[in-house]
This record gives structure tokens, C-alpha cells and sequence, in this order.
């Protein structure tokens, strides 16, 4: 039997699951394997993740969920997705790559870009998705609500990265968490019902570098 990697992933093929699997993939890519991870895919069709043996991980019954296997005394469980990837950084970015100095004006806006995304896109785009591809019956109020506000977050974006390369950073910026915990809703933009980003010439170049980077490309296979 093969050793257990330090960490263990609970995910699925969702936009939040990728935002763990990019983070773990950037990191692992500067880091080695002491950020390797074991991955455990939910199926969440099967409601998987709102048996007992998973409520006891995440109480709200969601993925993902990461276990710190090498934490002491015992193995620690981590959910909300925001909350692993700021996990992740604390505890292995000892370098600074991903994120900026506890404290500093450069980590701020990178938390406003975070709560940005978990208060805006991602339940917008969520919610679009959900009216556009999955609703059980048409409703085209529903449609156009999510949509049109998922574009005027998109928008949002497109001003923030004017003469900018990543959302948060002096200068040009650099690659953070802020942008990992944005690009995989963004990435599907189609299944909001916005065929393109042309209208959004900033961040449709901003997801086009992100997604060239090979961790990105890496996350995105993960399951």
C-alpha cells in the first residue's frame, strides 16, 4: 500500500473544487511534495457529500474539504473554500508567492478581492448557471437577473485590471490567491449565458494568462 500523501482532498469538478486544486498545484509546483495530496472525488449527484461520514467534516455539507494529515496532535479538517486556500498559503507559502505580508495594504486588497468573489461572482455566476443549464422549467426573469449581474461583475473586474496584469499587487501585480479563488467561475463564462468577454477585454486577457500557467492547467484536471 502506497504512503499517505501529507494532504487529502475532497472535491469535484466544480469551480470551487479547482480553486483548491490550483492553489494546491501552484504550490506544489514551487513547494515539492511536502504539498502533495491524495484527491477523493464526490460525486455530488449522489448527494455523497451530505452522508453523516462527510457532515462530520463539513457541517454544511459541501465540498471541498481538505484534511491536513501531517497536523499535530491529529489530522485537521478545513471547508470553505476561501478559508483552505488562505490555510494553504499560511502554512506553506513560506516564500510569499501567493499572497503578501500579514497585515500589509497588498494582503487587504487581496482579501477584498476574496470577499469580492465569494459575495459577488460566485454566487451570481452560481445562480446563472443554475437558470440557464439546470432549471426543471424556463424562467427567463431568472436567466437575465443572474446573467446581467454576472456581467456587471465581469465589468467589475475589467476596471480593477485596467493596466494591470492580477488583481492584487503593486504595480502590474502578481499571481495571489485573489486571482486563484476568481478564475475557475470566470473560465465559464459560457454557462452563465456570456458567450464571450469581449465586452470585458481586461479580464477576458487576465483569464487568458492564467489559464496558459501549467499549475492552472494541472488544478483543472483535478478530479
Amino acid at each position: 500500500m502506497s504512503e499517505q500523501k501529507p494532504l487529502l482532498l475532497y472535491t469535484g469538478p466544480t469551480p470551487n473544487g479547482h480553486k483548491v486544486s490550483i492553489m494546491l498545484e501552484e504550490l506544489k509546483a514551487v513547494y515539492g511534495n511536502v504539498v502533495d495530496y491524495d484527491v477523493e472525488k464526490i460525486d455530488i449527484s449522489t448527494n455523497r457529500q451530505k452522508e453523516p461520514w462527510f457532515i462530520a467534516l463539513n457541517p454544511n455539507g459541501r465540498i471541498p474539504v481538505l484534511v491536513d494529515r501531517k497536523h499535530e496532535p491529529e489530522p485537521f479538517n478545513v471547508f470553505e473554500t476561501a478559508a483552505i486556500l488562505l490555510y494553504l498559503v499560511r502554512k506553506f507559502d513560506s516564500k510569499g508567492i501567493f499572497t503578501f505580508p500579514v497585515g500589509s495594504d497588498d494582503e487587504s486588497v487581496m482579501l477584498q478581492w476574496i470577499f469580492f468573489a465569494h459575495g459577488g461572482v460566485g454566487p451570481m455566476q452560481g445562480q446563472a448557471h443554475h437558470f440557464n443549464k439546470y432549471a426543471p422549467v424556463d424562467i427567463p426573469y431568472g436567466k437575465k437577473r443572474y446573467s446581467d449581474e454576472t456581467a456587471r461583475l465581469y465589468n467589475v473586474l475589467n476596471i480593477r485590471l485596467q493596466d494591470r496584469e492580477y488583481l492584487a499587487g503593486p504595480g502590474k501585480g502578481k499571481l495571489s490567491v485573489a486571482d486563484i479563488n476568481v478564475i475557475p467561475w470566470v473560465r465559464l463564462h459560457a454557462g452563465a449565458g456570456i458567450e464571450t468577454l469581449d465586452a470585458f477585454p481586461n479580464t477576458k486577457a487576465w483569464v487568458e494568462r492564467l489559464l496558459q500557467r501549467p499549475g492552472v492547467q494541472a488544478g483543472l484536471r483535478v478530479p
